[in-house]
């Protein structure tokens, strides 16, 4: 159970992320970059391998990242603001 817990916060972490930049491709290329970098880690970190991980959550990211746009997330403005 906890290792499903961990796995669906880092997708819900990931998802805030992955909209870095100002065009869909931009966002599917940080949210890549941003999703296979965590997903290597959290492989390593649960036991299971490091690249598959990182094509997991390197697929995820860009995926998030390349169906949001630029309005939907905005990085620069504090959230309690």
């Amino acid at each position: 159970m906890k290792k499903l817990y961990k796995t669906a916060l880092s997708v819900v972490f990931l998802s805030y992320l992955s909209a870095c930049g100002s065009s869909p491709g931009d966002r599917a290329l940080s949210g890549a970059g941003i999703g296979a970098g965590a997903g290597a880690v959290g492989g390593a970190l649960m036991g299971g391998s490091p690249v598959t991980g990182a094509v997991v959550g390197g697929a995820a990211g860009a995926a998030v990242g390349g169906l949001t746009n630029k309005d939907q997330i905005d990085l620069g403005k504090p959230a309690w603001k």
